[in-house]
């Protein structure tokens, strides 16, 4: 058996496609398929502790949507040059739709969203913060598969047999560099450490009481150190 040398990216037409009128992108759909997944994983766990069957999706009706508005709102005034000089069309702060969404802005708005959802339905926010811990990092490695599909998120070069495959066409393609150049897949690093960070919360749960926070807690420091490392 011959063990591949490195990760070809898939073919840049998949990143979209049509359906009808409307222009689907692949992205989109992971993040929706971690929006599931984590609804999912979140409403058996806090049924576990006594939540009402269903309250997970009226409180995920909230966290979303000012999420995506604190994530889109976060990106402009971190990158305010890019929306903000003489001639600027100021209607571009709202293009959602070209890109540009930062992360820790979702979870600002989301954490938000969240704490509106569970006062309106009586639920405790730090137990559903507990039992959402988990399910947010396999939400998160599920989205970022929309970055393999997208051909970004790579990082330094590397020689290594699972560096990535990265058409020298790519307007993040290091200058200077030959084609054929591979990188670090930094997208698929951020995926197998979430996943070890997902069994390291239920690892933690079984030996430990891990409530009032505590394991969102555990979330937010893993988390932080797998994207300081990245």
């Amino acid at each position: 058996m011959v063990l591949p040398s490195s990760i070809p990216s898939p073919p840049l037409a998949w990143a979209q496609f049509s359906l009808g009128p409307l222009t689907i992108h692949t992205y989109a759909l992971c993040i929706l398929a971690g929006i599931v997944a984590a609804v999912i994983i979140t409403q058996r766990r806090l049924a576990r502790r006594g939540g009402q069957p269903g309250v997970v999706l009226d409180i995920v009706i909230w966290a979303v949507p000012i999420g995506i508005v604190g994530a889109r709102f976060y990106h402009v005034f971190t990158h305010g040059s890019d929306y903000f000089f003489p001639g600027a069309n100021l209607w571009n702060v709202f293009a959602i739709w070209d890109g540009g969404n930062a992360l820790y802005g979702s979870l600002l708005g989301g954490a938000l969203g969240a704490y509106i959802g569970c006062r309106r339905h009586g639920v405790r926010f730090w137990a559903f913060a507990d039992a959402l811990a988990p399910a947010m990092l396999v939400a998160q490695s599920l989205g970022r598969f929309g970055n393999y599909f997208n051909h970004e998120l790579f990082g330094l070069p590397t020689t290594l047999p699972w560096g990535l495959q990265i058409e020298s066409t790519n307007a993040a393609f290091p200058t200077g560099l030959p084609a054929g150049t591979l990188f670090h897949p930094l997208f698929l690093y951020e995926i197998i450490w979430n996943l070890i960070g997902v069994v390291i919360i239920l690892a933690l749960e079984r030996r430990l009481v891990l409530r009032w926070g505590r394991a969102f807690a555990v979330y937010l420091i893993w988390y932080g150190l797998g994207r300081s490392w990245l």
